[in-house]
């Protein structure tokens, strides 16, 4: 009989801290090895997140992994990259041993003044890195390339030989750039100044205080900016406005408290800082086409798969 899974206990969501093997490097990779026969989705079956991106690369086996969209069984061979604060949990999908190499990376730390306008491509915070997961689907040879570089990577982490510092930034610089044009999100001929790295005690000022009251104002005070002037300057460096831009945030803490199935949605709501109940459904359905308790079902409909 094919193990089922039981979603009765699937409520936790742990926020994992990364702790980078090379401090300057902004990074963590390593291999792991399941070699034992054991196999099949784990009860719990837990979330977590981190605020790097993650790159995972299967070498060996089949690796079952879900996300708040998708539910996807990787082969060897097969790169998925998980954007930054993105919540997701894996399993061994198969009886066969399963190697995997998880890269975890702070992107944005990758990028210096000749650069930095392309930093906002990857940055995240205002368009996703999913649809390079389609690109590694469909381009053989895009996924060959994206396959060397990070197992390029992960043996220079291991080894430590003198300049292994050198060649994985070098690797780390080669990853971008094949993302870049081969970018299918049609942003590639977009180009910024510094902006973000302006606005970057803002953005980390709204993050610390979603569940809070958030103005215009509290933020032009950390930016020592006029009001007229900051709304307009962020919304040329963001491509929306600050009021869209903190609900998009305050939607995506939403998404990950649903995950833990802990609270209703009203405490989610406010959790989320929005406080009239109407304008978090209105907005959580524009961002993902259903309400917050067809958001849940779908997850749990997703992972109601059979292990073959």
């Amino acid at each position: 009989m094919n193990p089922m899974l039981n979603t009765a206990n699937l409520t936790e969501i742990k926020n994992e801290e990364v702790v980078y093997q090379n401090p300057l490097l902004f990074l963590k990779i390593w291999e792991i090895k399941h070699d034992q026969p054991h196999f099949g989705i784990p009860e719990p079956w837990t979330w977590h997140w981190h605020k790097q991106v993650e790159f995972l690369v299967v070498t060996q086996g089949q690796l079952g992994i879900q996300t708040k969209d998708t539910y996807t069984i990787m082969e060897a061979g097969d790169i998925m990259v998980l954007g930054s604060s993105q919540p997701h949990r894996t399993y061994k999908h198969s009886e066969a041993p399963l190697h995997q190499i998880v890269f975890q990376i702070d992107l944005t730390q990758h990028f210096d003044l000749s650069t930095l306008a392309y930093l906002h491509l990857f940055s995240e915070l205002t368009h996703s890195l999913e649809p390079f997961n389609a690109l590694f689907r469909a381009n053989a040879a895009v996924r060959a390339s994206a396959y060397r570089l990070i197992s390029q990577i992960c043996e220079e982490s291991q080894s430590r030989q003198i300049g292994y510092e050198l060649a994985i930034v070098a690797a780390i610089k080669q990853l971008l750039l094949l993302l870049l044009r081969n970018d299918q999100r049609g942003l590639s001929g977009l180009t910024e100044d510094s902006g973000i790295s302006r606005l970057r005690p803002a953005l980390s000022y709204i993050d610390e205080h979603l569940t809070e009251r958030i103005t215009v104002e509290d933020v032009c005070r950390i930016l020592n900016l006029s009001y007229h002037y900051f709304i307009k300057y962020f919304k040329k460096v963001m491509g929306l406005s600050f009021i869209d831009y903190v609900n998009y945030k305050r939607i995506k803490k939403a998404e990950r408290l649903l995950l833990t199935g802990d609270l209703s949605i009203m405490e989610i709501s406010y959790e989320a800082g929005i406080q009239n109940m109407a304008q978090f459904y209105k907005l959580f359905k524009r961002y993902n086409q259903c309400s917050p308790k067809e958001f849940k079902l779908r997850l749990r409909d997703q992972t109601e798969v059979r292990v073959e």
